[in-house]
């Protein structure tokens, strides 16, 4: 195999948090609901809603506030007020403006990398959000491209790396979705690091029968890629 040259990295929970900043909001949102249904029906009811709307919405935040306002609506059969659609489009808001934190032991690793490979961010979304997060993170002086699209799919990772003209036997990705960042790179001939994260979206986990015929490593740090990648060289 050819020596890696270029490493993507996924930015939510990879470079840092994001899922557990939608499950608080979408557990505040229950608590606004709990005077028409009760939490695991407003939760269960939301998750059906953001996959419904996914392909007018996309990913991001703006898409979750949308389906938790449809969610409001429906569940209380119309009699959700203007005051609680108010503080659902304030949780809303509170997430645009939530703070980056980066994970541990990233700003290190990127700082040990950024010398000897071509890095990447590759991440979907909304584009005005990610692109205030990347700003926001402390670390965008470290990424030579970034790319914000609106499915991490075969075809994306195809299109981006031929529109690079990257070569996908040094091309190497990092994330904690097996379903987004590790099963299209396998797919597509290039290797992939897969980093878990405590939290998964329950729309970004696949089935073990998957998982089982991925070629990939796993990592249970960050901090462990620079050593890793050294194996690489060998």
């Amino acid at each position: 195999m050819k020596k890696i040259k270029t490493i993507a990295f996924d930015a939510d929970d990879t470079l840092w948090v994001n899922e557990p900043i939608f499950t608080k909001t979408q557990e505040r949102c229950s608590k606004i609901m709990e005077n028409y249904v009760n939490s695991s029906i407003s939760q269960t009811k939301l998750y059906e809603t953001e996959i419904k709307n996914l392909k007018l919405f996309g990913y991001g935040i703006k898409g979750f506030m949308l389906s938790m306002i449809e969610t409001a609506i429906e569940l209380s059969e119309g009699k959700v007020t203007g005051s609680e659609i108010q503080k659902i489009i304030d949780l809303g808001k509170e997430m645009i403006a939530h703070p980056v934190h980066l994970l541990e032991n990233i700003k290190q690793t990127l700082e040990i990398l950024k010398d000897d490979y071509e890095l990447m961010i590759i991440t979907k979304g909304d584009l005005f959000d990610q692109e205030s997060k990347i700003a926001r993170s402390g670390i965008a002086d470290c990424f030579k491209k970034i790319e914000i699209v609106s499915e991490k799919d075969l075809a994306t990772y195809a299109n981006i790396l031929f529109r690079h003209k990257i070569d996908k036997e040094s091309f190497l990705m990092i994330g904690n979705s097996l379903k987004s960042d590790i099963l299209p790179i396998c797919e597509l001939g290039a290797r992939a690091v897969h980093i878990p994260f405590h939290t998964t979206w329950a729309h970004e986990m696949i089935s073990v029968q998957k998982s089982k015929n991925l070629i990939y490593q796993e990592l249970a740090d960050v901090s462990l890629l620079p050593q890793y990648l050294d194996t690489l060289k060998n």
